[in-house]
């Protein structure tokens, strides 16, 4: 059964669940199905303060998890920042010179390979052995 084709408000009960993600914890949990949690929703509606209980946590913990994230965060850039100190320019340069002479000398050995190659002579094809009929 779609979305669409559930009652209007079965339909704003799940909103209302996705709101208090404890009250599915609970659900799940305690394994006696939504029937109760609807029937209580539908006499006591959204405004119950004991509805508060499953919102606050959920908002709590959201708050605790972006600041464990911000914490974490504050940490990677102190780590790059540390690491950006230790870099030293002059020794980058260095790699990079001899990476480039490296690389020098790779294109000068190719070049050597492929005068040589040049300089063989051919190889000319004889006759085959086997002819067409």
């Amino acid at each position: 059964m779609s979305e669409t084709n559930l009652h209007p408000s079965i339909q704003a009960f799940k909103q209302f669940v996705e709101q208090h993600p404890k009250l599915i914890e609970e659900a799940r949990q305690k394994q006696t199905g939504w029937q109760p949690y609807y029937e209580k929703w539908v006499l006591l509606g959204e405004e119950d303060p004991s509805w508060q209980a499953y919102k606050a946590e959920a908002q709590t913990e959201q708050a605790e998890t972006d600041e464990e994230s911000a914490e974490k965060g504050n940490e990677m850039v102190s780590k790059m920042m540390g690491m950006a100190s230790q870099f030293d320019l002059q020794k980058l340069s260095g790699h990079i010179h001899q990476l480039n002479g490296a690389l020098d000398n790779v294109k000068h050995l190719i070049g050597q390979y492929q005068g040589v190659k040049q300089q063989l002579p051919a190889k000319k094809k004889g006759p085959t052995l086997f002819h067409k009929d």
